[in-house]
């Protein structure tokens, strides 16, 4: 599989999104690797992810490849589904963190994960062949 221009082409609404899915990740990936420790460890801890580190790593990995391969356009249904995926457990582990189910994300809810998620499986049904 080669990478071409079209990959990135801007007036292409499902570029568009594709690279809007993937870039997305990148500071959510930040906030698991940075610092000692990082500032994602508390959330994956609070949320009851045991053990954390192991789960927080776990969640990285998946995401950095599903990040990746939506910016390049490699296999962009199947990392969508797995981005998507990821963004739903991360909706729920945050109902874990709140201890209650908060929609408004700027409220500490899962808004964002769910509208990112569904943005994903969109994608991922734009580019099912």
């Amino acid at each position: 599989m080669s990478i071409t221009a079209s990959a990135f082409d801007l007036t292409n609404g499902a570029v568009v999104l594709r690279l809007i899915c993937a870039l997305f990740f990148f500071p959510h990936i930040y906030f698991k690797v940075v610092g000692n420790p990082p500032p994602a460890l508390g959330f994956f801890q609070k949320a009851g992810f045991k053990p954390a580190v192991l789960w927080m790593r776990i969640a990285t990995v998946v995401e950095t490849m599903a990040a990746l391969a939506l910016l390049f356009g490699i296999y962009t249904q199947w990392a969508a589904l797995v981005a998507a995926a990821s963004l739903a457990v991360a909706a729920v582990a945050v109902c874990f963190f709140n201890g209650s189910v908060k929609w408004l994300w700027n409220l500490g809810g899962m808004e964002f994960c769910v509208f990112w998620a569904i943005a994903c499986v969109a994608l991922a049904m734009l580019y099912w062949t």
